[in-house]
């Protein structure tokens, strides 16, 4: 029998499908479950009539692939990746790949790329994106590691990935931990992109009383301009089923989210590296804040329910205004989130491809979206952008849409309906747009307290001072200056 050309472990939704698009273009495959009932049923039924070889042990999967190696894990992240790589560690043979296709947490990819070197084996750390149907069809592939190992996948990933002007969504990010880091943001953007639509669909519902119906012509209308992605997309139809009685299925939906990690990794990243992530944090803490539940069921019969809406109806003004507060916030994350990814790559030591991060984004992921094409050309114009909304085409959009933006926020705060990313949001654009912020005051409350020093306004950068405020301080300060 002929050898495969890769393995896979782990036979969950997304490997299944995987696996079946990589038989589609062609390519041999050998797949292995822990419960190896899994490999059978797999076989006799999704993969029936195809190349694809089931094995029942690590042995027997390694034994079925032809040299180099290429194995590839569809498992759980954390413990459960480290276990299956010590598995097969002592089963290959210098210069083979383990390739982790989870969502691991970008510190591990790296520690595993280390690690593996010594052993002689090559490692990727991958971020996927599309869910099933980019997994079966095409999916967004993000993969890091070892260099040396990416001629060795190059084409299989490639072909498998979703196109876009039949360029492939999956390039090379970067060494070590760089492609699970991508990953990790995208998904700190998807929270802030579902967030923000979950933001204009509550004043729409609560302040403007429109009925899901007239909800999903908005966004139907919506995924035809600027904000044309997937996310609007199926927004739309989510508006438009109906239950079995009739009635809009997403009103009988309970109002907590879940989340898996990767936001809050994103949030924890951009504190630890001093990025102001504000949008991000603030749509990860609306997940925490809706699985209060019961607590805010109490909470609301305490302090009372919000009062009633001060609108009547819906025109076009409003409507218009929530569009624009949806787009320019949109900018605003995906700023922030090019931020963080350029002080990631200045402390590790990546040579980070923005303009190929916005291409790989274009296509088969979630946060897909015609608006990716702008972000690839303002980093294609100048890849040593500082911001996104220091370029042209998305300096004038949001100066077009602040005053909507604004108006957006206003009627929150007039009705109040929570929306802290629209807000959050536009509490940073005018931040960064600030020449002078409050920040003055602060440092000298730190020296006050603490003799924390501060710089002045009419003394070069890096010198700094210290005043006895009381009398009685005296004139030692703080050995160490933070910002």
């Amino acid at each position: 029998m002929a050898k495969a050309d890769i393995g896979l472990i782990g036979l969950a939704v997304m490997g299944q499908n995987l696996v079946l698009n990589m038989a589609d273009h062609g390519y041999r495959v050998a797949v292995f479950n822990r419960t190896t009932s899994k490999v059978d049923e797999f076989i006799a039924g999704p993969a029936k009539d195809t190349s694809i070889i089931g094995t029942h042990s690590m042995e027997e999967l390694v034994s079925a692939l032809a040299k180099p190696r290429k194995v590839m894990l569809m498992v759980k992240a954390g413990a459960v990746v480290d276990s299956f790589i010590d598995m097969l560690v002592p089963l290959l043979e210098p210069g083979d790949v383990i390739i982790d296709g989870g969502n691991s947490h970008f510190p591990d990819s790296t520690r595993r790329t280390a690690y593996l070197r010594e052993k002689g084996l090559l490692f990727i750390g991958t971020g996927i994106s599309g869910g099933e149907e980019g997994a079966r069809h095409g999916p967004s592939i993000m993969p890091g590691g070892d260099p040396k190992a990416w001629p060795l996948v190059k084409d299989i990933f490639q072909a498998v990935s979703a196109k876009v002007d039949g360029e492939p969504c999956c390039q090379w990010v970067g060494q070590d931990g760089a492609g699970h880091f991508v990953k990790m943001v995208h998904n700190g953007i998807e929270y802030g992109d579902m967030q923000l639509i979950c933001e204009a669909y509550s004043l729409m519902d609560n302040a403007l009383g429109m009925s899901c119906d007239q909800m999903h012509e908005v966004f139907k209308q919506w995924n035809s301009g600027v904000l044309d992605s997937y996310l609007i997309d199926i927004t739309k139809d989510i508006l438009a089923m109906k239950d079995e009685d009739g009635q809009p299925l997403v009103n009988k939906i309970l109002d907590t989210a879940g989340q898996k990690g990767t936001g809050k990794w994103t949030a924890i990243s951009a504190l630890d590296l001093g990025v102001p992530l504000t949008l991000i944090g603030e749509a990860v803490f609306a997940r925490v804040l809706s699985s209060l539940k019961d607590e805010r069921v109490r909470a609301s019969a305490i302090l009372g329910p919000r009062q009633k809406a001060t609108e009547t109806g819906a025109d076009d003004n409003i409507i218009n205004a929530l569009r624009d507060a949806l787009y320019a916030s949109k900018i605003i994350s995906y700023a922030q989130g090019f931020m963080l990814m350029r002080e990631a790559a200045k402390e590790q030591g990546w040579e980070l491809n923005y303009g190929e991060i916005a291409l790989m984004w274009r296509g088969g992921c979630i946060i897909r979206s015609t608006f990716l094409g702008n972000i690839k050309e303002a980093y294609d114009n100048n890849p040593e952008l500082e911001n996104l909304a220091l370029d042209r085409f998305f300096t004038e959009a949001l100066k077009s849409a602040e005053a909507g933006w604004r108006k957006a926020v206003i009627l929150a705060v007039k009705n109040g309906i929570p929306a802290p990313a629209f807000a959050s949001a536009l509490s940073y654009f005018d931040g960064y747009r600030s020449e002078r912020l409050p920040a003055n005051l602060l440092q000298a409350q730190r020296d006050y307290f603490g003799a924390h020093t501060y710089e002045r306004i009419d003394k070069k950068r890096g010198e700094f001072f210290h005043t006895d405020w009381t009398g009685h301080g005296g004139k030692v300060a703080s050995t160490t200056y933070e910002v």
